[in-house]
């Protein structure tokens, strides 16, 4: 249970950065007042738990519908993860995050915290597949599940406290600390899509 734990939170703290996203959302609040970006940084982090822990619970049941394998999903997800982890390793990841926060201020989205920080900022689709393959690891054991819905809950929370201090982190952190940080988080989660695909191709052959 300890493995499987340790497991989600990597997992999510490695694909989520909640520090790599903390310049995101200076670029996103830029102007509005204190009280206003603290409204934010919690209401963005709550609405992408509630999504998280809806894709936890209905993962399975959606995977069961559309008759797709736990094998074949662990896979695709595992390649898809490890796409993701390719654009934090060269730099791509945090281009796209500021392109996706400069186009949501030209477009005037009224509710920041639903987009683009909620959706795709910090439950992206990195985020809802790597939950949707760790849901699959759960095996019908509601004490896993548990586990997983926590770990959602306290990576939401990281979230809100990068963005709180999200000032401060990029005073400390610099912008070459942060791409550090994105290229480290990047080679943990290449290694994570591996093993998914690891174990994806074993539950397949059944190897």
């Amino acid at each position: 249970m300890l493995h499987y734990a340790t497991s989600c939170f990597v997992t999510l703290v490695v694909v989520i950065d909640p520090i790599g996203l903390a310049p995101a959302f200076l670029a996103l609040t830029r102007g509005l007042a204190r009280a206003e970006k603290r409204a934010l940084a919690l209401h963005s982090s709550v609405i992408a738990a509630i999504i998280l822990v809806a894709t936890a619970l209905l993962g399975n049941w959606f995977l069961s519908q559309l008759q797709i394998g736990i094998a074949a999903f662990q896979i695709s997800g595992g390649v898809l993860l490890f796409g993701v982890a390719a654009r934090m390793i060269f730099g791509q990841h945090i281009q796209q995050e500021g392109r996706e926060a400069q186009t949501a201020v030209r477009e005037k989205v009224a509710d920041l915290a639903a987009f683009p920080l909620a959706i795709p900022l910090i439950a992206g689709p990195g985020a809802i597949t790597a939950t949707l393959l760790l849901a699959t690891q759960t095996n019908g054991d509601p004490l896993r599940l548990v586990v997983l819905l926590l770990v959602i809950v306290a990576n939401a929370g990281i979230s809100a406290l990068s963005f709180l201090l999200a000032g401060n982190l990029a005073g400390v952190l610099g912008r070459t600390g942060n791409i550090v940080i994105a290229r480290m988080l990047g080679i943990v989660l290449a290694a994570f899509a591996a093993q998914f695909v690891v174990n994806g191709i074993k539950d397949a052959f059944r190897l």
